[in-house]
């Protein structure tokens, strides 16, 4: 992962892929991200009843399948059976999406190498199977391609798991003053995630890592946080922000 110029695009995170446009965390979200311009995608990462990693981000499967349960109470055969087609917001344009495992999106790595994907191992897995088993599924599961990933999670206990493993992590806050933490700093993340709501109302951002913002709406509101200190922008509108940075 290098550091990006002042150049917006450069600095610009798919949040779950073009998910604005297309339903979340699904590879049709992240082809469309990077035909938009992306080079940066961040997915969600939980396990199946049989302890297969899969991209998806919510507690329950009712938002994006429209259905009941969680992810982990669906073995991988019943997921297959399953659509992330986000009814409530796309109706019927999407059923039949399937939902990704992880070895699908190591697959999709290799035929983008210049894509860096940032992959959140979710509390609720963690807390379901424990953070050593989760780490280590992901990690089997992404192969070669973990080359081109970091490692990013709000628990700091996958975190732990994950350092002797992943050559670059990042803990994700919902505040900023969270990141001066010894246990964060600990750690020894190579970048931070910081939620837009979570940030003090003015002044520089002060961190001792590189520093992604989530989630932002704008360009107007990107290019305020880059001014402050911000190194990435993480939003779900990569296309909307590409858009408005060339016009």
């Amino acid at each position: 992962m290098h550091k990006p110029s002042s150049d917006l695009p450069s600095c610009l995170i798919a949040h779950r892929g073009y998910a604005s446009r297309f339903p979340e965390n699904t590879l049709l979200a992240l082809d469309s991200a990077i035909q938009a311009g992306a080079r940066y995608v961040e997915v969600d990462v939980l396990l199946s009843a049989d302890g297969v990693p899969v991209l998806f981000h919510d507690r329950d499967c009712h938002r994006l399948c429209g259905v009941s349960g969680a992810i982990h109470d669906y073995p991988l055969a019943a997921l297959r059976e399953l659509t992330a087609y986000s009814p409530d917001r796309f109706g019927d344009r999407y059923r039949g999406t399937p939902i990704p495992t992880v070895e699908e999106l190591a697959l999709w790595l290799g035929r983008h190498p210049a894509v860096t994907a940032f992959v959140e191992i979710k509390r609720q897995a963690a807390e379901r199977f424990g953070p050593a088993a989760v780490v280590e599924a992901t990690w089997r599961a992404l192969g070669p391609a973990r080359a081109h990933t970091v490692l990013i999670s709000f628990s700091r206990e996958v975190l732990a798991a994950a350092r002797p493993l992943w050559r670059q992590i990042g803990v994700i806050a919902d505040h900023l003053t969270e990141l001066h933490d010894a246990a964060v700093r600990g750690l020894h993340c190579e970048i931070a995630f910081c939620d837009l709501a979570g940030l003090p109302a003015d002044g520089p951002f002060t961190t001792p890592v590189p520093l992604a913002i989530y989630e932002v709406p704008d360009v107007d509101t990107a290019c305020r946080v880059l001014t402050r200190g911000a190194t990435f922008i993480e939003t779900f509108a990569v296309g909307e922000l590409f858009a408005a940075w060339q016009s």
